[in-house]
């Protein structure tokens, strides 16, 4: 038998249990056992279950799973909870497994599944075939209901509770979908004070990730199924299958257990912070006692009129959970504060700052729509769009320093829609300097007539047709760049991370009217460089033909291009045609 080194127990707990742990191929039908966690307080409590039988290969390959029922009048009341997962389950005196799944909702018997304790110990590597396995809780819902059992008939992982605190429940509803894909049940909760013993973890304890931390805070909670030395071994089975990861890992107390018939759930206060989350597998979430990991830090300053407020928050550094958290934070932070109103615009300015690159430069302009979407939701879907670009790109890890995001307030609701244009003049002589008169329509105000010039190049041929695009920063970003720009897939595309920020602090505000000149001359655009009026003899090198690095070819040129700042967010596309006398 393979022996533990448990955590001393809480005074509360039960009897100090054996060492010993019972192997999968000792485990039958009709045993009967017991399982410990905490429903309310510190203390530790003790339910028994029944052992169904065992289901092999459940998980994948030689990963398999028991199945019990929990038997007592709390659990019974309760059925499985969220939160209760990695429960240490005990069968002869032994532990047997981790509490993992689940049997469905609605269920009138609280029937679950256990991971068998030497998958919980196993070292990740070991494991990594099954892990390569499709598995069924990865798949969408939408796939599990037409290929799968149907609900209320298969087992599926015990809910992470992930616990906000200083959130509205409307930042929460907002960003549901997302956070239910990740098979998570959004809780609201509190920040507990750190108390000496909080690393004194024992089986049955609640310890968890913390995601944010600050002025207000998210972590997601389950159960320790043991403690060897200083590794932790909690919630049997993964918290987003992330394979090797750097978290904080922090203590949970319980204030209760709120029953219901759809999802029962702890309501938690998170403790204080107690060593790091190394891994995160099919069985286990793992995690080592002692220092923290660096996060993310993040200041938000909001401004309306003479008044400031600012926030601080610190965010855990990972490719998949940042994007989502700046933007929930700044959601909230946002909602929080009363700046968004009818007679207002809201201006985004910031930057990001990477470890061996320059800043990415944050700038955007909102003014609040007539639908019934918050209004500082497009503030934090732009925030999340850019950092999903950052983290999701192809050449490197990005190490983000800090993230310095400030919303100003401005008096009056300024958008715009462009509704026509017209030349000065139907044609023109290389050389000319044309003017380009633009109708806006502001919201609710009456419409506005700007002027702007462009060049017309001098060495243009007499007889050709020239194309003059008047439009709002994305039309402009197409058009100069072909389909690569934010929310657009496309051929050309930048080779490295810095080419990415070029482009990314190279591209056009949201709150100025573009005029440009379009010549028919080709444009090569390769990484982050564009190069207008190529030569044909070099285009016939690289259009239609393989190349390195990424390479697109625009048909037309820009060359030339005028801006007028307006305040606010502009909308709309025309095109006009100018002939070259």
């Amino acid at each position: 038998m393979t022996a533990l080194l448990f955590g001393g127990l809480a005074a509360a707990a039960a009897p100090q249990e054996s060492t010993e742990i019972m192997p999968l191929s000792q485990v039958r039908a009709g045993m009967q056992g017991y399982a410990y966690t905490i429903f309310a307080g510190d203390q530790i409590e003790k339910f028994d279950l029944e052992v169904l039988g065992v289901l092999p290969n459940f998980l994948g390959p030689k990963q398999s799973m028991i199945l019990v029922q929990l038997k007592g009048p709390k659990v019974e009341h309760t059925g499985v909870v969220a939160g209760m997962s990695g429960s240490p389950v005990y069968l002869e005196g032994k532990l047997a497994g981790a509490l993992s799944q689940k049997l469905g909702i609605f269920t009138k018997e609280a029937i679950a599944g256990v991971t068998p304790i030497e998958d919980v110990l196993r070292p990740p590597i070991e494991s990594a075939a099954a892990q390569a396995s499709p598995q069924q809780f990865s798949l969408p819902n939408d796939a599990l209901a037409r290929n799968t059992l149907p609900s209320g008939s298969s087992l599926e992982p015990i809910e992470t509770p992930l616990v906000f605190s200083g959130f509205q429940p409307a930042a929460l509803q907002q960003f549901a979908p997302q956070l239910q894909s990740y098979g998570f049940v959004a809780a609201q909760g509190g920040t507990a004070e750190a108390r000496p013993e909080d690393a004194h973890l024992a089986p049955g304890d609640m310890a968890g990730m913390v995601l944010v931390q600050g002025d207000a805070s998210i972590n997601a909670a389950c159960t320790v199924t043991a403690v060897q030395g200083d590794r932790v071994f909690l919630c049997g089975h993964p918290f987003m299958n992330l394979g090797e990861v750097q978290m904080p890992m922090a203590r949970s107390r319980v204030v209760t257990t709120l029953s219901s018939d759809l999802v029962s759930t702890k309501i938690v206060n998170v403790g204080g912070p107690i060593g790091t989350i190394t891994g995160d597998h099919l069985t286990a979430v793992t995690g080592k006692l002692g220092a923290t990991p660096a996060m993310i830090p993040l200041d938000l300053t909001f401004v309306m009129g003479s008044t400031e407020k600012k926030l601080h928050f610190e965010l855990v550094n990972h490719p998949k959970l940042t994007p989502l958290l700046v933007a929930l934070t700044t959601f909230n932070g946002i909602s929080q504060n009363s700046l968004y109103g009818e007679g207002t615009t809201l201006r985004l300015t910031g930057e990001i700052r990477l470890q061996g690159h320059v800043p990415v430069q944050v700038e955007n302009t909102f003014a609040p729509g007539d639908s019934l979407m918050p209004d500082s939701l497009p503030i934090a879907l732009v925030v999340q769009s850019m950092f999903g670009r950052l983290f999701n790109n192809n050449y490197e890890i990005p190490s983000v320093e800090h993230i310095t995001l400030r919303v100003e307030s401005q008096p009056g609701r300024k958008s715009y829609t462009i509704d026509s244009a017209w030349l000065e003049k139907g044609e023109a002589a290389p050389g000319d300097n044309l003017k380009v008169r633009v109708l806006l329509q502001p919201y609710r105000g009456p419409a506005r007539i700007e002027e702007t010039t462009v060049h017309v190049p001098d060495q243009i041929a007499r007889g050709t047709t020239l194309r003059v695009l008047v439009s709002d920063a994305d039309w402009m970003n197409r058009a100069s760049r072909g389909f690569n720009f934010p929310g657009m897939s496309g051929a050309a595309g930048p080779e490295g991370l810095d080419q990415l920020i070029t482009l990314m602090n190279r591209e056009r505000r949201n709150d100025r009217l573009y005029v440009g000149l379009f010549v028919p001359a080709p444009t090569l655009v390769w990484d982050d460089k564009e190069l207008p009026n190529v030569p044909l003899s070099q285009i016939n090198m690289i259009d239609g033909r393989p190349a390195p690095g990424t390479v697109q070819v625009l048909r037309e040129s820009l060359s030339s291009e005028s801006t007028i700042a307006l305040g606010g967010p502009v909308s709309g596309l025309i095109s006009l045609n100018l002939q070259i006398r």
